[in-house]
This record gives C-alpha cells, sequence and structure tokens, in this order.
C-alpha cells in the first residue's frame, strides 16, 4: 500500500494516476482520497495526479496526540510531494484542503505552481469564531461518543449540503455513507484540532496579498459560511480569479463535477502558457 511518511512519522496513504505536470488534491473534513475519483479520472488525461487521504483518515494513520493542527495538515502534503520527489504541483484543495492550499501558498510558495481554494473558510469570520470553536469541540465530542456513523446523519443535512442531494440523491447517499464509515477518532481529532484551532483567514490579510500564486477561487453561491470568506480573499489574493457557481452547495466537485472539471482545467491551461496575471498591487493596497 503506498504511502508517504511526515515528519512525525505520520503514514499517509495516496495514489496517483497519469503523467505530466502534477495536480494534487486535498480533500475536506467530511471526505478522504476516493472523492477525488471525478478529477483523478479526468485530469490524469494530461497530467500526473495524486489524492491522498489526511491524517486521521484510512488508510493513513491516526496518530494520538496534539498533533491534528493546520500546520501538521498542510506539511503532510508537502511530505507526500516530497516523497514523490515533485519540486512543483498545482494545488486543488476543497473546504479543509483549500485552506491548506492556501497556507502553502503563504508558507511554501515554491512548492505551488497554482492553487484552487474551493469551498473555502468556513468558521471565518471573526464575530462568530468563538461559537465556530466551540461548536467544533461539541462536534469532536460527538464523533467520540456517538461515533461517525451518527455525525453523518446530522451532517448529510447542513444547509449547505442540500444542493447535492437535491441533483444528486444517489451521489449525495454514497458521499455520507462514507462519511458514517470514517475513523471516529481521527475525525474527532481532526475536528479539534484542524477546524477548531485554525487561524480565520480574515486574521492574515497583509501576508495574503504578498502571495503572488495563481489562485482559483470557486464558491457555490448556497454555501453561505464560505461566500464572504471567498470574497475577501479575491479581493486581497494578487493573482486571484473567481467562479460562482449557480445553486450549488458546498461539495462542488462531486455536486457540479463536469462545470469544477472545465473551471479547473481552464484555470491550470492559462497557468501553464503563462497567462493568468497577476493584478497591480496598488489595486490591491485600496481595499
Amino acid at each position: 500500500m503506498p504511502h508517504a511518511t511526515t515528519r512525525d512519522d505520520v503514514r499517509i496513504y495516496f495514489e496517483e494516476a497519469g503523467q505530466g505536470t502534477p495536480i494534487i488534491f486535498l480533500h475536506e473534513f467530511a471526505a478522504d482520497y476516493t472523492n477525488w475519483e471525478p478529477q483523478m479520472r479526468y485530469f490524469s488525461r494530461g497530467h500526473r495526479c495524486i489524492t491522498y487521504s489526511a491524517r486521521g483518515y484510512t488508510p493513513s494513520d491516526a496518530p494520538d496526540g496534539e498533533v491534528y493542527t493546520y500546520k501538521h495538515f498542510y506539511t503532510d502534503a508537502l511530505a507526500v510531494l516530497d516523497h514523490l520527489k515533485i519540486e512543483r504541483a498545482h494545488l486543488v484543495g476543497l473546504s479543509m484542503g483549500a485552506y491548506s492550499s492556501l497556507q502553502i501558498g503563504l508558507n511554501a510558495p515554491q512548492r505551488a505552481l497554482s492553487m484552487t481554494l474551493a469551498g473555502v473558510g468556513s468558521g471565518s469570520e471573526i464575530e462568530n469564531l468563538d461559537n465556530w470553536r466551540k461548536q467544533c469541540r461539541a462536534n469532536a465530542e460527538q464523533f467520540e461518543t456517538l461515533g461517525s456513523a451518527e455525525v453523518a446523519k446530522v451532517t448529510r443535512e447542513a444547509p449547505s449540503r442540500i444542493p447535492f442531494l437535491v441533483k444528486d440523491p444517489r451521489g449525495h447517499a454514497d458521499f455520507y455513507a462514507a462519511l458514517a464509515r470514517h475513523d471516529a477518532k481521527g475525525s474527532a481529532n481532526t475536528m479539534r484540532g484542524f477546524q477548531g484551532g485554525r487561524p480565520s483567514i480574515y486574521t492574515m490579510p497583509d501576508a495574503i496579498r504578498g502571495v503572488a500564486t495563481p489562485a482559483l477561487i470557486i464558491c457555490g453561491d448556497e454555501d453561505d459560511p464560505c461566500v464572504g470568506a471567498s470574497l475577501f480573499l479575491k479581493k486581497h489574493l494578487p493573482a486571484a480569479g473567481l467562479a460562482m457557481f449557480p445553486k450549488s452547495g458546498h461539495v462542488l466537485n462531486l455536486e457540479e463535477p463536469a462545470l469544477f472539471n472545465e473551471s479547473v482545467e481552464r484555470f491550470v491551461t492559462l497557468v501553464e502558457a503563462g497567462r493568468w496575471p497577476v493584478r497591480d498591487p496598488r489595486s490591491l493596497a485600496a481595499h
């Protein structure tokens, strides 16, 4: 079973397909490496594609202890690239994976050819940050006491998840059946450490303005927790474009796979052609 080993000796399971310029896919909290299958099949026709399960998600290790911070998660992605001897890759992340992709842009920009940030920024609102973190701690306790299957029943009914159900009941059912099988300990630790401990993106506008990595921000217009954060990133990232998917929620790569693939493919093609320009920094300073 292929795996990379992180700096703290956690084994990260990955799969790869195709040849060409690398693309690495970073999944959301409710997903794992399997949820990028529509993208792995599509993009591996012209690129070397890598998908992996984050720490706490089988078949990767679920270590004990306070080793689930946002720093662990973005450096784990780099550990996979290091294992595969990949210096730079296009980063495609959804939600939790989008936050990790942004952190690579902030802390290791030399490793990122581009960043696709989809469904990014939930829980970032400063005025609601304390409540968000309290809810994350409560959710972690639910994973520990009730198990993943019971938590999945609640998660699948969240407002930003309903558009997926309306469009694709079969896909929605498969997605949440998979969530019900997640490692409860790993999910609890991730909820408590990563989801409840990561800094709000609204607290780092100056750092974000310094990231010149080409970025595509994708947001569903019915994913209310991510709309404001997506607009914030569009304002402050110097080389960002914004795509808003109509009547769409959070699980964009599965809810609208054709539109998602088309948008990311166009973006990656323009980046590789040197046709995704950086905005004049004076326009960013005005915000």
